[in-house]
């Protein structure tokens, strides 16, 4: 039976080569921000008024989802705990240093180098967040190495594409619907396409859950929720937008939540509860509010849009996964379809909607701060009136709310396009033959990359061996033990 190459020399090298490629990079090219750099601070300096008290508490928050929200919930299988929470830790700790990076050449780079402190953190581990998302898309069936070739990848066409959509479309996207969950599901998509196994389509003996495993997972969905509201606040504009967008992600998972159990136990023919359901149609509503969740579309429409995500993405997880992996070569192991694909194309709608229906009756001057690109041109007596009212705001765009609706859509279909391109690019660099794939045999399974306790056992009867033509399906009998 063949198993994958050995790690020996595959990962240390990579890693090691990784580490000189940053290690070079950052003593050349990243140094402090204003904040960060002591020259810059003197008697005249309120230290409480430092970047660090406003934007630490998010980024700790933050930190909270990606290493232990994020890995927790990966740590569903049975016989792949380690391989779930252990990978998730090396591919996050990766991507965000390779993030600050990534990120800075593109979006803080000047004076001939990039300026970092605890914000340039926050977006990285935004990115980070990308990676992580893809990274589901693939569970069980990839090598830590495949992992870090693809998050060496991704990380910077994901940069790449948020300068772009940034810089040129200026749109709004206050909890990351287009740029983040959309990128991450597309992307991660489109590598597993490429990375398609045959022998997986009716499934395999170890992609089975756990009664340890599903407690652990579930941990990972409380911390994703409780700190999802900083997650989407992190990055709006202080102040009333940022109290909304807290406020608005929590009735979103509030009544997201609701729903996935009642829609759990209706559609289960026993009328019990399904534990996949609570790890992930829950957070539904995390992901559908992301768009608007500045904008002042009222505390109903948020918990509407948490209702009407929730249902999506349980829907999509009973029909449309399985269509995907029987159908169009797409085996989406952790269902990211359903809880950022489905879910971040209804946030965007809903942020179009908000974004038309936007007026200064509702807003106040304030439309202008929410909105920055409908501020008026410079020049135009219309700022000097409100920058009267508003003192510091800046000249805009002067776009109407029809004009700023279609760049939003021109946004969508961007960062859907660069993912995919991306995605599937990516999936042709994980199959080079030396970046030790697990054999389909071996899928699942902690004992192929880990030294494992002596009461790890895989033993799986009737597992799926597939024919040369990987079409026919044979059953037969194997057993994998570790001590």
């Amino acid at each position: 039976m063949k198993m994958s190459p050995s790690l020996r020399l595959r990962l240390p090298v990579l890693v090691l080569g990784l580490e000189v490629v940053i290690l070079a990079l950052y003593y050349f090219f990243v140094t402090y921000d204003d904040d960060t750099n002591a020259k810059l601070q003197n008697n005249m300096t309120n230290p409480m008024q430092n970047s660090l008290y406003h934007d630490y508490p998010f980024f700790a928050d933050v930190q909270m989802m990606i290493f232990i929200g994020f890995g927790c919930l990966l740590a569903f299988l049975r016989f792949y705990g380690f391989g779930g929470m252990v990978f998730n830790f090396l591919t996050a700790t990766f991507s965000i240093q390779w993030a600050v990076l990534m990120q800075g050449f593109f979006r803080f780079y000047h004076d001939g180098q990039i300026h970092v402190g605890v914000y340039n953190l926050i977006n990285a581990e935004f990115a980070c967040a990308v990676v992580l998302i893809s990274f589901g898309a693939v569970l069980g069936k990839t090598s830590p190495v495949q992992l870090l070739v693809m998050a060496s990848l991704e990380v910077p066409v994901f940069a790449m594409t948020e300068w772009a959509v940034l810089t040129y479309l200026k749109i709004n996207d206050a909890g990351g619907s287009i740029l983040i969950h959309l990128f991450a599901c597309y992307f991660g998509l489109a590598v597993t396409f490429v990375l398609y196994r045959p022998s997986l389509k009716n499934g395999h003996a170890k992609e089975m859950t756990s009664y340890q495993g599903d407690i652990l997972s579930v941990m990972g969905t409380l911390f994703l929720w409780v700190f999802w509201p900083s997650f989407n606040a992190a990055l709006t504009t202080h102040g009333d937008d940022q109290h909304r967008a807290v406020l608005h992600t929590f009735i979103g998972l509030s009544s997201s939540t609701m729903t996935a159990f009642a829609l759990s136990a209706v559609f289960n023919k026993n009328g019990k509860l399904t534990m996949a359901d609570i790890q992930n149609v829950t957070l539904a509503g995390g992901v559908t509010v992301g768009a608007s969740v500045d904008m002042m579309i009222s505390p109903a429409a948020a918990y509407a849009l948490g209702v009407i995500g929730c249902t999506a993405c349980f829907l999509g997880y009973r029909y449309l996964t399985p269509y995907l992996a029987q159908h169009l070569r797409i085996q989406d192991q952790c269902g990211i379809h359903n809880l950022h694909g489905l879910t971040g194309l209804i946030s965007c709608t809903a942020g179009i909607c908000g974004i038309l229906l936007a007026t200064e009756e509702t807003y106040g001057p304030s439309l202008y701060q929410t909105f920055t690109h409908r501020s008026p041109l410079e020049g135009d007596p219309k700022l000097l009136e409100l920058q009267q009212l508003i003192p510091g705001l800046q000249p805009g765009l002067g776009r109407s709310a029809q004009e700023q609706a279609l760049y939003q859509v021109a946004a969508i279909v961007s960062t859907i396009a660069a993912a995919t391109t991306g995605g599937l690019l990516t999936g042709l660099a994980m199959k080079l033959p030396f970046l030790s794939a697990p054999s389909d045999e071996y899928c699942f399974d902690d004992g192929l990359f880990f030294e494992v306790p002596s009461d790890f056992d895989s033993t799986a009867s009737q597992a799926p061996i597939i024919s040369k033509d990987g079409l026919k399906p044979e059953l037969t009998t194997f057993t994998v033990k570790c001590n």
